[in-house]
C-alpha cells in the first residue's frame, strides 16, 4: 500500500507528566490509581544514583505502602521476572512502580502480566496472549531511548533459547509515563549514545513500517529531527538540561510511534544478538540499522528520502542514492557518538549467523518490516555487519 492509502489506524499512549522535577508526581499518579501497596521495579545501578531515593521517599511520605526489587539486569532474564513476582505477591502489592530504562520497565511488565494472569512469562511470546487486565503500572525512564515507558512492547531474555522473546499487547503499555530529564544528568555517555541510538531507530522503522498511520509518521519525522540535532550534545555532556529535555521528547515521540506502527528488520535481527550475545540493544541497533535501510530502500526509497529531509540531510540526486547517503550518515552518527562499526565487537561470530537468521526470521517485528526478506537476505545481513 502506498503512504497516503486510506486506513484504519489506531494511536494508543499513556498519560504523560513530563518535565524537570516531574519525578515528585509519581506519589499522585499511584494514587490515582487506587494503589496504597507497591512495588518499586529498579536496578543495583540505580540505588547508587539520587533517583532511587528520591523516589522511594516521596511515595512514603505520601502514604503509601512499598517494597522494592532491584535485582533487573541489563537485557532481563525470565528468572528475575518471577523473583520480583514472588516479592510483589508477597508483599501483597496493588501495582508497581518501575524507576530505569528500557530493561526495568520491560521486567516490570512481566510482573504485571504474570501477578494477573498467572503462569511463565516466556509462555506470552507474541501478540496479545495476557489476556486479563494488568494491574496499575507507573513508569519513570532513567534513559531517553527504549520507548518502553509509552509502549506496547515487554522483551525478555530466553536464557535457555539465548535469544529474547517479544511480547506484544495493548494492555502492556502503562497508565502513566512520567519522564524527568534530570535523571539523564547521571547517565555514562555510552547509554546516552546507545539509548539515543536506540530511539533514532524507533522513529526510522516505524516511519516505513507497512503499519504506519499520520499519526505515526508526525511523531517520527518530529523526533528524528530533535534526536539528531541532540544526541551527541548528550553524550558530550549528559547534565546539559537543554539537550536532556530534548532527548527525553524525541524519545517519548519515537515511542508513540513505534508502539503505534511496530517496528522492522533491524530489531528483528536485533534481540537474537541480544539474547545470545548480552549486547546492549541500542549498539546492535546501531550496527545493523544502516544494512537494513539498504535492503529496504531496495525495494521503495522513499520513506528514508522524507527521513533524510527531516534531519536535514540535501538530497543526493536519485531516491535510491538519497536512501543510500541517508544509511551512511546513520553509520556516522553511530561512530561519531562512540558505538561500534560492526558486530563483531558486541561478541557475534561467523559460526552464530545460522540461529541469529531462524530466530530473526521468527520474531513479530519482522512482519511489519516494509521488505519481507529471505533466510538468504537475513543471512547476507548479519554477515555484511560482521
Amino acid at each position: 500500500m502506498t503512504r497516503g492509502g486510506v486506513r484504519l489506524a489506531k494511536f494508543h499512549t499513556p498519560e504523560i507528566i513530563i518535565g524537570s522535577g516531574s519525578l515528585a508526581e509519581v506519589p499522585r499518579a499511584a494514587s490515582g490509581l487506587g494503589v496504597r501497596r507497591l512495588m518499586i521495579v529498579s536496578d543495583r545501578q540505580l540505588m547508587a544514583t539520587p533517583w532511587y531515593p528520591e523516589l522511594a521517599d516521596r511515595l512514603r511520605s505520601s502514604g503509601l505502602q512499598v517494597c522494592s526489587f532491584t535485582g533487573i539486569s541489563p537485557n532481563p532474564r525470565a528468572p528475575e521476572i518471577a523473583d520480583a513476582l514472588e516479592h510483589y505477591m508477597g508483599a501483597r502489592c496493588e501495582g508497581i512502580v518501575a524507576l530505569g530504562g528500557g530493561s526495568v520497565i520491560d521486567a516490570a511488565k512481566g510482573v504485571a502480566i504474570l501477578a494477573a494472569n498467572g503462569g511463565h512469562i516466556l509462555q506470552y511470546e507474541g501478540i496479545d496472549r495476557a489476556r486479563r487486565p494488568l494491574p496499575p503500572l507507573v513508569a519513570a525512564p532513567t534513559t531517553a531511548g527504549s520507548g518502553s515507558d509509552v509502549s506496547q512492547f515487554c522483551i525478555v531474555n530466553d536464557v535457555d533459547r539465548r535469544t529474547k522473546v517479544t511480547i506484544i499487547g495493548r494492555g502492556l503499555v502503562p497508565d502513566v509515563s512520567v519522564i524527568d530529564p534530570r535523571v539523564l544528568g547521571t547517565l555514562p555517555p555510552e547509554v546516552v549514545a546507545q539509548s539515543g541510538l536506540d530511539a533514532i531507530t524507533h522513529c526510522i522503522e516505524a516511519f516505513a513500517s507497512v503499519a504506519h498511520s499520520r499519526l505515526t509518521d508526525t511523531a517520527a519525522l518530529s523526533a528524528i529531527g530533535t534526536a539528531w540535532r541532540s544526541v551527541e550534545r548528550l553524550v558530550d555532556d549528559p547534565s546539559d538540561p537543554d539537550a536532556g529535555l530534548d532527548m527525553a521528547y524525541a524519545a517519548l515521540e519515537a515511542g508513540m510511534a513505534f508502539t503505534n506502527a511496530i517496528l522492522g528488520a533491524t530489531h528483528a535481527m536485533s534481540h537474537p544478538v541480544g539474547g545470545l550475545c548480552d549486547a546492549p540493544h541500542g549498539a546492535i541497533n546501531a550496527v545493523l540499522l544502516p544494512h537494513v535501510i539498504r535492503f529496504n530502500a531496495g525495494a521503495d526509497p522513499e520513506p528514508y528520502v522524507a527521513l533524510a529531509h527531516a534531519v536535514g540531510m540535501p538530497g543526493a540526486g536519485s531516491a535510491h542514492a538519497t536512501a543510500d547517503r541517508f544509511a551512511d550518515e546513520v553509520a556516522g552518527l553511530a561512530r561519531r557518538v562512540g558505538l561500534p562499526g560492526s558486530l563483531a565487537p558486541l561478541g557475534v561470530r561467523p559460526e552464530h549467523v545460522a540461529v541469529l537468521t531462524a530466530n530473526a526470521m521468527n520474531d513479530a517485528c519482522m512482519t511489519t518490516n516494509p521488505r519481507q526478506p529471505s533466510v538468504a537476505d537475513v543471512e547476507r545481513t548479519y554477515r555484511e555487519a560482521l
